[in-house]
């Protein structure tokens, strides 16, 4: 009996030992749970007459500010993984727009095999890329997440006018000493991309990074003390209006000049910021049309200089027109009048009247200003007018609100070129009219030197929109296997 206990004992404990074996062996042979893997792969592009360098602060400013990024993607995504490559080469920068975009795609082809690309284009080198994918040059189409162009002439630039009245081939020659173009300034001057970028901010992403002076004659980025693109607000190179077309997120990233972001580490880390937010989640402020219009001055037949401020932006709140007639044979007469209303959830801006069709030595305004000074949201004016005996008076009024956003919108940039005119004849300044955000209403400041100069000039005004892009969510993952380390065995 107990030679049977203790066989029944010693197989227990073979069993026993077998099956923490067999456990301790399928804990450790069993596979990992494979990394998911996402790549991020840019190309820089630089510009014409640029080269690589124009495009290393930037590069540095993305890859100073990607690792924080990285970081919180990770932790909120478990199990998910963030690599970066990075291509960043010459193209030759005097080649027009076909050839600069087949030539991108046989460097990426070549030095390059990726996908989820996200093209960081400036200048030509982002008017470049829109032709590329949106033409799919190469094949480039299927590897591109995202074109980001930087200042680009995406539109025409032979509608634009340049100082002296020169073509663009003209001024780009001798500003940029391009005598051996083979189609570059053709491409710029002629070849508008602008159905290349639609296609682009349907298909896939475009975010089109602008900048420009403040004024179209403001002094900011005159070249030897000359505007070379006097009518318009521009970088130095490219009017701001030129620099993205419908479809794209557009982020207006202040008043700067073309290459300003290739040389200032502030500008470099604010563009930097703006696309590494675009990609990786985060609310960005992009440009949006709010409203426009016309305004024109001609000077007078004298020898002088003709000066005007005028007031835009302001929206419409009523208008109308007061009759009195005065019967009596022997007495004036006064009346008083209070006209007006106001738009709902906007302030007053400005009023005018038109005294018509009255004498003007036998009636009078006696007395105008709103009804109520001390409160901007009443829009009435009060109107106290006077008639000799047997006379009449007609005065026409409109009143004006300021057109506020609604709240909680605010204010971004805006654009004014001049469309038609003469020479000496000009708009040097341009500001908001009030420190508001929500306040529309632009300042502008013309000029024109008599006799008889004229200019035509267009505004437009924009305000921030937010909105939500995180181009990393729509790159596919991949499973990265573990590497399996086999140690000596003791």
């Amino acid at each position: 009996m107990y030679k049977g206990m203790v066989r029944r004992l010693t197989w227990l404990t073979a069993v026993g030992l077998c099956l923490q074996i067999a456990l301790f062996s399928s804990a450790q042979s069993a596979p990992e749970e494979p990394t998911r893997v996402k790549e991020l792969n840019f190309v820089f592009l630089h510009g014409a007459p640029g080269n690589v360098c124009s495009v290393q602060l930037l590069s540095d400013s993305i890859m100073a500010q990607l690792a924080e990024y990285i970081l919180d993607y990770e932790k909120a995504h478990p199990g998910t993984k963030i690599r970066v490559n990075m291509l960043k080469r010459c193209y030759p920068n005097n080649v027009d727009v076909h050839t600069w975009a087949t030539n991108i795609a046989d460097s990426v082809d070549k030095y390059f095999s990726k996908r989820n690309l996200i093209l960081i284009g400036h200048s030509m080198g982002g008017k470049a890329a829109l032709y590329a994918v949106a033409r799919n040059v190469g094949g480039l189409a299927e590897k591109v997440a995202l074109v980001v162009t930087i200042n680009s002439p995406v539109k025409t630039l032979y509608q634009y006018y340049f100082t002296g009245g020169v073509s663009i081939s003209d001024y780009w020659q001798a500003r940029w000493f391009l005598p051996s173009d083979q189609g570059t300034i053709g491409s710029v001057a002629y070849y508008d991309s602008s159905q290349d970028g639609k296609w682009v901010a349907s298909n896939k992403h475009w975010l089109a990074l602008i900048s420009g002076e403040a004024a179209p004659q403001s002094k900011q980025f005159d070249v030897g003390g000359v505007d070379p693109l006097p009518k318009n607000m521009d970088d130095v190179i490219i009017p701001i209006s030129a620099q993205y077309s419908d479809g794209a997120d557009v982020i207006y990233y202040g008043e700067h000049g073309h290459n300003d972001f290739a040389n200032l580490d502030s500008v470099a880390g604010s563009v930097a910021e703006q696309i590494l937010r675009y990609i990786f989640g985060g609310s960005i402020e992009c440009s949006v049309f709010a409203k426009g219009g016309v305004f024109e001055h001609r000077a007078n037949w004298l020898p002088l200089t003709n000066s005007w401020e005028d007031i835009v932006g302001e929206v419409p709140a009523s208008s109308g027109q007061l009759w009195h007639w005065n019967e009596s044979y022997t007495k004036w007469q006064e009346w008083e009048d209070v006209v007006g209303e106001c738009t709902p959830q906007d302030e007053r801006s400005h009023y005018e009247i038109n005294r018509v069709r009255s004498s003007v030595l036998f009636t009078s305004i006696e007395e105008l200003r709103w009804l109520n000074p001390d409160n901007p949201e009443d829009c009435r004016l009060y109107l106290r007018t006077k008639a000799a005996p047997r006379n009449y008076l007609q005065v026409d009024w409109n009143t004006y609100g300021q057109g506020l956003l609604p709240p909680g919108t605010k204010r971004d940039r805006y654009e004014v070129e001049i469309v038609a005119g003469t020479p000496l004849a000009a708009v040097e300044g341009v500001s908001w009219l009030t420190s508001n955000p929500r306040d529309l209403r632009l300042l502008l400041q013309s000029n024109a030197e008599g006799p008889f100069r004229w200019f035509k000039a267009e505004w437009r005004t924009y305000f921030k929109e937010s909105r939500e892009r995180k181009v990393i969510d729509e790159i596919p993952s991949f499973a990265a296997m573990p590497v399996i380390t086999v140690g000596n065995l003791q």
